[in-house]
């Protein structure tokens, strides 16, 4: 692979996420990777930590909400396109996608691991589908 890499946005899935996303990998260097996810609608992903890697969302069409937990400070943020968050490590999350798929991309650093790198943790909604819509406000 060259150091100057160019990638197009795969129509089909390179992988499924521990959390149950697809995952459309786009480009990796030393220090961090970048990929494409997407989750269906009304699908609620299940809830993970990360071992070693952090993680930088934004958030490019759909709308949902993501349930994040680090240490203390807890929150369920409503996300839409142009919305942009981050995963710290040890943070446990979870999100579910609204009447059309959610869709985002992240960068991860360092670059991900492996399967092995997300672990289960308890999470804030139940795993699967559900009926309702996410609140977006603004």
């Amino acid at each position: 692979m060259t150091a100057l890499h160019v990638a197009a946005l795969p129509a089909a899935p390179d992988a499924y996420a521990p959390d149950g996303s697809e995952v459309r990998l786009l480009a990796a260097l030393k220090g961090a990777s970048f990929a494409h996810f997407t989750l269906a609608a009304r699908q609620v992903s299940a809830p993970v930590s990360h071992r070693t890697v952090e993680e930088i969302w934004y958030v490019v069409s759909g709308q949902g909400e993501v349930w994040r937990k680090l240490g203390d400070e807890e929150s369920v943020t409503p996300v839409r396109p142009g919305t942009a968050l981050t995963i710290p490590l040890g943070t446990h999350f979870q999100f579910r996608a609204g009447p059309e798929a959610l869709s985002f991309v992240a960068a991860t650093l360092p670059p991900w691991p492996g399967a092995e790198e997300a672990f289960s943790v308890p999470g804030r909604w139940e795993t699967g589908t559900w009926a309702g819509e996410a609140e977006v406000s603004g």
